[in-house]
C-alpha cells in the first residue's frame, strides 16, 4: 500500500498532468481550423480573406465555421501548432519547463511571486497558479500582464529589429481580458492570488507593485514587448529564480535578439538551456 505521502504526491502529479494537456488541447486532440480563429487573419489570398470574413461573421451569430485537422501528438508536444480551443498554444514541453521552474522555487524556497508578459488565453498562468494550488503555496501570486488586444503595430524606428513584423494584423492574438479571467474560472482558479496587468509593457510594468519574482516567464515575440519586460523585470528576479524566454528561436530572432542585447549589456553569463525549438531558459546566479 502507498504511504498517505506517496499517494498525496502521486494525486498531485496526476492533477498537473491532467490541467497541461487540457490547456494545451492534447486532451481533446484539439486541432480544428476554425475559419476566422486563432490561425486566421485578414491577409493572404483572396481565398483566406474570403474565409476569415465568413468566419468572423459567423462568430457574431455565435456560429463556428471550422474544418477537421487530423491531431499530431509531436507537433503538440512541441508546440508546432494552434490548438483552436484550448487556453495555450506553448505545447507540453514548455508546460513542463514552467512546472519544472515553479516547482524548484518552492523546493528551494526562493523567494518571489510569477508572471508571464504576453499571455494570449492565458494558459500558461492558469498553469503557473495550478502548481501553486497543489503545493498549497498562499504567499505567492502570479501576475497575468498583456494588453489584451493583442501586439503594438512595430515602431522600427526605436526598435530597428521589428521592423516589417506582421504580428498586429494577426487578430486571433487579441483576446480580451474578461476572456482570460472567464479561462481561470472555468479551472477554478481565479482568486486573490492572480494579479491582472492589462496595457502595453511600457505602461503597465515599470509602475506594478512588484517586489521580488521568482520565476518570469516572456513570451512577447517582438524585440520591443521583449526588452520592455526584462528591462524591468529581471532586476527583481531573485537569484536562483529563473527567466524563461518563449520566443528564443531561430523563428523568433527579434525576441532572442532583444535576450542577447540585454544579456550582453548587463554582463549576463548564466547558461541559455533550450526547451525546444521555440522556448529556452537560465537560472539567475
Amino acid at each position: 500500500m502507498p504511504t498517505n505521502e506517496a499517494a498525496m504526491t502521486a494525486a498531485r502529479d496526476l492533477y498537473l498532468d491532467l490541467i497541461k494537456r487540457s490547456l494545451t488541447g492534447a486532451l481533446a486532440e484539439d486541432n480544428d481550423t476554425v475559419l476566422g480563429g486563432a490561425r486566421s487573419r485578414g491577409t493572404g489570398s483572396v481565398l483566406k480573406r474570403a474565409g476569415h470574413t465568413a468566419g468572423s461573421l459567423a462568430s457574431r451569430f455565435n456560429l463556428e465555421i471550422a474544418y477537421k485537422r487530423p491531431y499530431d501528438a509531436q507537433r503538440r508536444e512541441n508546440g508546432l501548432d494552434w490548438p483552436s480551443r484550448a487556453e495555450s498554444m506553448i505545447g507540453l514541453r514548455r508546460m513542463d519547463n514552467i512546472q519544472h521552474c515553479v516547482e524548484t522555487v518552492i523546493a528551494d524556497d526562493v523567494p518571489g511571486d510569477l508572471i508571464e508578459t504576453g499571455v494570449w488565453r492565458g494558459g500558461a498562468c492558469i498553469f503557473m497558479r495550478s502548481i501553486l494550488k497543489a503545493h498549497g503555496v498562499t504567499d505567492r501570486k502570479v501576475w497575468v500582464a498583456d494588453s489584451f488586444e493583442g501586439l503594438p503595430k512595430p515602431n522600427a524606428a526605436v526598435y530597428a529589429a521589428d521592423a516589417g513584423d506582421t504580428h498586429h494584423l494577426w487578430d486571433g492574438l487579441a483576446v480580451g481580458v474578461q476572456q482570460v479571467r472567464h479561462n481561470f474560472e472555468r479551472y477554478g482558479l481565479l482568486d486573490d492570488q492572480v494579479e491582472f496587468l492589462v496595457g502595453w509593457f511600457k505602461d503597465t510594468l515599470p509602475v506594478a507593485p512588484l517586489d521580488k519574482l521568482a520565476v518570469a516567464r516572456l513570451d512577447g515575440d517582438m524585440y520591443e514587448s521583449t526588452i520592455q519586460a526584462i528591462e524591468v523585470l529581471y532586476p527583481k528576479l531573485s537569484s536562483g529564480g529563473f527567466l524563461i524566454i518563449d520566443d528564443f528561436g531561430s523563428h523568433a530572432s527579434q525576441a532572442g535578439q532583444a535576450i542577447h542585447d540585454y544579456r550582453a549589456q548587463h554582463g549576463i553569463t548564466d547558461e541559455i538551456i533550450p526547451i525546444d525549438d521555440f522556448g529556452a531558459y537560465w537560472r539567475k546566479s
